[in-house]
């Protein structure tokens, strides 16, 4: 009789006990996130590595979520990964030696700019914000990342979500004048030395395909559908999107909102689809109609599956842990833990 992969996973947790720790992030489908010791969000997860015990850390996510537990872990601790190819197509428009020609650029314009860093970002691009004077952040805490950020040079580089980037800078009441997006194609300047003294925040030109996708017609369609329901959407949607939600905040927050929101209510969320499921099935016996502005679907999340976390488990003691260069390890631990430290 074949041993299903669900059996294998549980087999191999009651083998490793407290060696083993397995973190899952909102969006792995429940197949996935059944198995998993602790979830969240990015920074929900980044908090838990510190803390962790477990020889073995495995991070059921997307690659850059890995790095950072790997350059957070303790001595000693190995982080895996179930599929080392579920990247992050937005990580990867910010390429670290573009980020770090555009940063030496524009402080060779004469102003302190200091690189703020949105999580879904890799290692060595956390590394340089760090050697520049910056940090890091997450869709739960961008707004006090940014004040702080603000506080520490003359101008902020948010790379690489502008949508994040834009909708924080409206929290804030920051006028669209002191906003400017840079070019990143080497060879040609990454901004007008006038315009960009001019401008307090710069934007790299980056988005989520996922929550790109998002359009406020959408939201316009479902509310002439579903008369009196309320829409909360992620902050990596476009500024006019999340205009026209009730409310935007991080998975977290959208957790709460419908945790918070009166039996019966009617919630659309637009945001990857299987925290969406997840959730309408968490409400369902409150009475609660809770459906996606649109399905969509991260097709990197969607890489780690039960059979692939089922396969690095069965070998465990012999597969290689994510390791990171030193000095890409060291110099993005200084980024990550200034956030740790500001947002304690």
């Amino acid at each position: 009789m074949t041993t299903s992969a669900h059996q294998r996973i549980e087999a191999a947790r009651k083998r490793f006990g407290s060696r083993l720790a397995i973190l899952g992030h909102h969006y792995q489908n429940e197949a996935v996130i059944r198995h998993t010791d602790f979830q969240g969000d990015s920074l929900e997860l980044a908090r838990k590595i510190e803390g962790l015990d477990a020889e073995h850390v495995v991070f059921c996510g997307v690659y850059f979520m890995a790095e950072s537990a790997a350059a957070l872990a303790r001595a000693g601790q190995k982080i895996h990964i179930p599929h080392a190819d579920a990247t992050c197509p937005m990580a990867d428009m910010a390429p670290a030696p573009r980020v770090e020609a555009v940063l030496n650029e524009l402080n060779a314009q004469g102003r302190k700019v200091v690189p703020l860093a949105y999580v879904n970002s890799s290692a060595e691009v956390k590394a340089v914000c760090a050697r520049f004077g910056g940090s890091v952040c997450t869709s739960a805490n961008a707004r006090v990342m940014m004040e702080w950020a603000f506080q520490q040079g003359d101008a902020v580089l948010f790379l690489p979500d502008r949508h994040l980037g834009d909708n924080t800078a409206n929290l804030m009441g920051l006028p669209q004048s002191q906003r400017l997006t840079v070019g990143i194609r080497p060879g040609q300047p990454a901004a007008d030395a006038d315009k960009a003294a001019r401008a307090r925040l710069l934007l790299w030109p980056g988005s989520c395909a996922i929550h790109h996708a998002l359009k406020k017609q959408l939201i316009d369609d479902i509310r002439a559908a579903m008369p009196g329901v309320k829409v909360v959407v992620h902050p990596e949607c476009p500024p006019a999107v999340v205009k026209a939600a009730d409310s935007a905040g991080s998975t977290s927050h959208i957790i709460r909102y419908c945790a918070q929101a009166e039996p019966g209510a009617s919630i659309a969320i637009g945001t990857e689809v299987n925290l969406v499921l997840r959730l309408a099935e968490r409400h369902r016996a409150e009475g609660k109609t809770i459906v996606p502005v649109k399905t969509m679907r991260c097709t990197n999340m969607a890489k780690t599956t039960e059979e692939r976390l089922a396969e690095l488990l069965d070998n465990l003691e012999a597969a290689a842990p994510l390791s990171l260069p030193a000095e890409v390890a060291e110099q993005s631990r200084v980024a990550l833990a200034r956030m740790l430290q500001i947002c304690s």
